[in-house]
């Protein structure tokens, strides 16, 4: 069981309530995430949390363009754009972190999807695959090298900030037991295959001890 040390941090990532059982976008047993990252926190030295926050008729919303439900595709001026469910709207109760998520040591909230006319998977570059949220250089300036990934959901929102952050040089290691998927037509697996051809670790939470 290997300790994290001074140059590992683990991401959290959008354990918010909308995200969780009775959530408007609920992750198929994502409240099962919790107990792990709880464990997790607990023993990383450095926690940062990513929070899904978007405004009121925001692009992604299945809401916002007449004649569509969600989950469905359209082309936006970025590319492909699956549309959701409202959800995580800024300031209401489903954007907040679980209530039975304690890691009130966390050291940034990094938010994301804030802008009203491109979505946001990545806690490192919007969809629109330009706009930094500079997640990146604050990471370096820390002195961070591995990050150790959890959250919410293993096909979108943990997968590309995993991708994107294997891009930026980091280690990457998502803690599989720690993280859920929404799992769109066998769309969890393919995350998995995809990290794996990134150089991404999996590995479980048990593998993680104290020093």
């Amino acid at each position: 069981m290997m300790p994290p040390d001074e140059r590992d941090l683990l991401l959290v990532v959008d354990v918010q309530n909308d995200f969780l059982p009775g959530g408007a976008l609920a992750v198929p047993d994502g409240h099962a995430v919790i107990a792990p990252i709880n464990r997790l926190a607990a023993l990383f030295p450095h926690v940062v949390l990513t929070q899904d926050w978007h405004p009121p008729g925001h692009v992604s919303f299945a809401s916002s363009h007449a004649g569509k439900s969600p989950f469905e595709t359209v082309d936006l001026a970025y590319g492909p754009q699956v549309l959701w469910p409202d959800h995580c709207v800024e300031g209401s109760p489903g954007a907040r972190f679980s209530s039975e998520l304690h890691v009130d040591w966390a050291e940034l909230v990094m938010r994301k999807g804030y802008h009203a006319h491109t979505d946001s998977y990545s806690a490192f570059l919007e969809a629109d695959r330009n706009t930094r949220t500079g997640l990146d250089g604050y990471l370096r300036e820390r002195g961070f090298e591995h990050l150790y990934l959890t959250g919410l959901a293993t096909d979108y929102c943990v997968l590309w900030s995993a991708l994107d952050a294997r891009k930026a040089g980091f280690a990457v290691t998502v803690i599989e037991d720690a993280v859920r998927g929404i799992d769109i037509d066998g769309s969890v697996e393919r995350a998995w295959a995809t990290m794996r051809e990134a150089g991404i670790e999996r590995i479980t939470s048990g593998a993680i001890g104290g020093g």
